[in-house]
Parts: structure tokens; sequence; C-alpha cells
């Protein structure tokens, strides 16, 4: 498996190559597979952040005991979230969905406690499992995904490549916004009439996530 890691710290994507029983980068011991971040995604290459693999990390550690996991990373064409998930930014988890309600509500108290997650969903709202995760703050909706533009590296520049691919715009799904990435944006905002500036905010994240969420493969999907 390829992993593409956005290290915060260095504003860079990194790149490791594990099979699936080894753990994900920056997770130490067996604490989160490949397997289990993988879940029922086809994929063979998956993303996330640094912080996020830490946040994970010590939420594990302060738990105690293995967390079961749902739900974790999806590519976007593969759907089974909301348009903007953070499932598919990988920074996002669905757990114990095979506890008991005490066990859940154990986690979910950890969660909101160690303060190292962005988001935990209200457990009135996750009624057979609990979420966290590790999102940007600063939506370019009232919620989703921030605004990305040209020389953006980060996880949803990643999402973005992947959406404008499996739409027929030849990319390289590597999370840095580069030229390539801009002029692939401003045809796809000229196609759908909407502001050609090749900056990906509001109203071009609805677009291109209300066509791509769960569409499926396609003629021109990828996945490596």
């Amino acid at each position: 498996m390829l992993i593409l890691i956005y290290n915060e710290d260095t504003n860079k994507i990194e790149k490791y190559n594990r099979n699936l029983s080894e753990p994900m980068p920056y997770v130490n011991n067996s604490y989160l597979t490949v397997k289990e971040f993988k879940g029922s995604s086809k994929s063979t290459i998956l993303w996330s952040s640094k912080k996020t693999m830490l946040a994970f990390k010590t939420t594990r550690q302060r738990f105690g005991s293995g967390i079961y996991i749902g739900y974790a990373f999806k590519r976007i064409f593969e759907g089974g979230h909301s348009g903007q998930s953070q499932h598919y930014a990988g920074t996002s988890f669905d757990c114990g969905q095979r506890w008991t309600y005490t066990k859940r509500k154990e986690l979910y108290n950890l969660a909101r406690k160690i303060n190292v997650w962005s988001y935990v969903e209200p457990i009135s709202q996750t009624p057979s499992w609990v979420h966290f995760d590790k999102r940007n703050t600063k939506p370019a909706c009232s919620s989703g995904y921030p605004i990305v533009k040209y020389q953006s590296i980060n996880t949803y520049v990643l999402i973005l490549q992947d959406a404008l691919n499996n739409l027929g715009y030849v990319l390289t799904i590597d999370g840095i916004f580069g030229n390539n990435t801009r002029n692939a944006v401003k045809q796809f905002q000229s196609k759908y009439k909407l502001s050609v500036d090749g900056i990906v905010g509001c109203n071009t994240w609805k677009k291109i996530t209300s066509i791509v969420n769960g569409m499926g493969k396609s003629k021109y999907t990828k996945y490596y």
C-alpha cells in the first residue's frame, strides 16, 4: 500500500509503503494497522495527516485497550458518507460499532476530555458509534472543506485531485496544488459556470463533491 501523510509541521506530503498488517505511520505497535484504516475501501493508496495519526495514538494510549474501527478512510467516488466528509480526507474515525453503549460512552468521554481532536460528534447524533476527526477548522462553507488554491498542500488537495481525476482531468494525486491542478479546476469551473479563478471555495467544493461523491468507478478511475 502507498500511504500519503500530510505533515503539518513541515508542510510536506510524506510517502510510505506498508503492507496491511503493519501500523500506520506515526502510530506505534498495533494501535492502528493499515488494514484497519483502509477498511472496506478498494484503494491501494491511502492518505491522512500526521496530526490525525498522533491524535489516534494518544487516544489509544489513554483508552488502554483496542479500539474497534468501523469506518475510517474512503475515497470520495466510493461514497458512503456525506458530500464533504472528513473520511475522504483520511482524518476521521467512526468507532465502537460492536461495543456496548457503556463502552462507547467511555471512549466518547475520553475523546472529549483529552482535547486532541478538532471535532467529537455529540453522542446523541451517533447512536451506535463514536465519531471524532482532525478536520481543518476553517471551512469554505458553513461546514465542510477549507479553501484550497495554488500552492496549497494538504489532504483536501488530495480529495480534489482524486475527484477531478474521476471526472477525466488527468492529474497526479500528490496533495500539492500546482499549475496542473489549478488549470483543471479552471476547466471544471468554466464547464459548470462557476467563477473561473482556480480557487476551490464553497461553490466549487459544493459542485464537485455533489457530482463525484458516491459516483463509483469511472473509466478514468485510478486505484493505484
